[in-house]
């Protein structure tokens, strides 16, 4: 998964525990696109709500989000094995989302 965040989205928060369980759970691999924020408050908004993420990348003009067609945050992709962005969740995931769509796929693309 590649999630794009960042410390001043509210929506951001609702869908953060979800991935802090993910990430305990060991279920798949997350990796973090912080959007349009300042790299110390995204480092607080980590270190108090917990780090979910493999990786954490800093997209701090926006560009590399534009090239992913990011709206807004938050976004988060199902990436396959072989790169390919075989899913877009815009807004918040919800454990709905998660048990409905996005943990499914993840199987399918497993096999």
């Amino acid at each position: 998964l590649v999630n794009v965040f960042a410390s001043w989205c509210t929506a951001c928060r609702y869908e953060h525990p979800l991935f802090m369980q993910l990430e305990e759970d060991a279920v798949v691999p997350i990796h973090g696109l912080n959007y349009k924020d300042r790299l110390e408050d995204a480092a607080k908004w980590l270190d108090e709500l917990g780090d979910p993420y493999t990786r954490t990348g800093a997209d701090l003009d926006g560009r590399v989000s534009i090239e992913w067609g990011v709206y807004g945050v938050p976004e988060t992709f199902v990436i396959s094995k072989d790169g390919v962005i075989a899913y877009k969740h815009i807004g918040p995931v919800s454990a709905k989302d998660l048990e409905q769509t996005i943990l499914p796929l993840i199987e399918r693309l497993r096999r």
